[in-house]
């Protein structure tokens, strides 16, 4: 873990523009920042249209790429790159997910993703790209899995939710899925050895600490043994489990609540994501992002997070989503209701 001494700000590079109405989420392609390959991120918007951004080796300046549109016939509001970089799923108010391939240059629709009654609010792949999960204002979770040719399955219609579910999100390692909701839960879902029988295995709620109010997103350590949640009840919720128990697979090993951080932003928490480096950012609809890292004090009962940084005004409207980019240098994406992406690098201040 880095020790996180002295001082840190976010600095601004980039306002990106071009969306027409609010950019809901940000996805960066995880195959890229690394050797040499320029760093690539989608951004979806109310507009309808996803974006492909891509940062200039030579300038470090960021060109959009391509405009995906004409597919979705409502907002997009969700997207995520499958592991190796190679697919893109985006998610719409239209009820549908699509599936886009950058075929020499050109993105194509070769896919999408129907059953879904009304509004899908995520998208998410599987550590391996095996499996998709969408979610829905209809409170059920889809599980997808992956065929040749561009061909997709349901497996599983996942119903436990008894409102619209926001978000969904795959362990980093394992094939655990998560979701959160509008009825203030979390449920953490898992599958037989085949991948066929998916079941509940815990819901986090108010009665085991969980929030109070709409949980919106939420996160997960680079080691995959911690999770972040955040939610409309105004609070950041650090949960933890046996990571020994996770990978050895002799039963699931329950999420523990270890704390809760409060008192930061003062509108509903919209977006969470835990750096590999550890750090954590969170952006709100009081238009600021925060930064928070583990205390390196070992707590007798778990763990403490501390205010690394804060950037009020960090928009001028929502902030809809923070992600941390792969590759070698700290930078952050914000999207926002003003339309606009802003990149941002951490930097220590002397």
């Amino acid at each position: 873990m880095e020790l996180w001494d002295g001082r840190f700000e976010l600095k601004e590079t980039a306002k990106l523009e071009g969306h027409t109405d609010r950019v809901w989420s940000l996805a960066w392609n995880p195959a890229t920042g690394t050797e040499g390959i320029p760093l690539v991120f989608a951004s979806c918007s109310g507009d309808k249209t996803v974006r492909i951004w891509e940062q200039s080796p030579s300038s470090g300046s960021w060109n959009c790429k391509a405009v995906l549109e004409e597919t979705h016939t409502r907002t997009v509001r969700s997207c995520s790159w499958s592991p190796n970089g190679k697919l893109l799923a985006t998610a719409s108010f239209d009820a549908t997910t699509a599936m886009w391939e950058n075929i020499g240059g050109d993105y194509e629709c070769v896919s999408t993703l129907e059953g879904h009654e009304n509004e899908v609010k995520s998208v998410s792949w599987n550590a391996s790209g095996s499996l998709l999960a969408t979610c829905s204002r209809d409170r059920t979770v889809w599980i997808w899995e992956v065929l040749p040719g561009n061909e997709y399955e349901c497996v599983s219609v996942l119903q436990g939710h008894t409102q619209d579910v926001k978000m969904v999100q795959w362990h980093p390692t394992l094939d655990l899925l998560f979701s959160c909701s509008y009825d203030n839960t979390i449920k953490v879902w898992a599958g037989d050895d085949d991948n066929d029988d998916w079941r509940c295995v815990q819901t986090i709620d108010e009665s085991n600490n969980g929030h109070s109010s709409t949980v919106w997103a939420l996160s997960f350590n680079a080691t995959g043994d911690k999770m972040v949640t955040c939610s409309d009840d105004l609070t950041l919720k650090i949960w933890e489990t046996d990571e020994t128990r996770l990978h050895s697979g002799d039963g699931y090993s329950p999420w523990r609540h270890t704390c809760t951080l409060s008192g930061n932003h003062d509108r509903t928490i919209f977006s969470v994501h835990w750096s590999r480096n550890g750090i954590i950012a969170s952006g709100a609809a009081d238009d600021a992002i925060r930064l928070f890292v583990e205390n390196q004090e070992k707590m007798v009962d778990g763990s403490s997070f501390q205010l690394l940084y804060k950037k009020e005004k960090a928009h001028n409207m929502d902030v809809n989503s923070v992600q941390w980019s792969p590759g070698e240098k700290r930078l952050l994406a914000s999207a926002s209701d003003d339309g606009t992406i802003k990149i941002w690098e951490l930097v220590s201040v002397s």
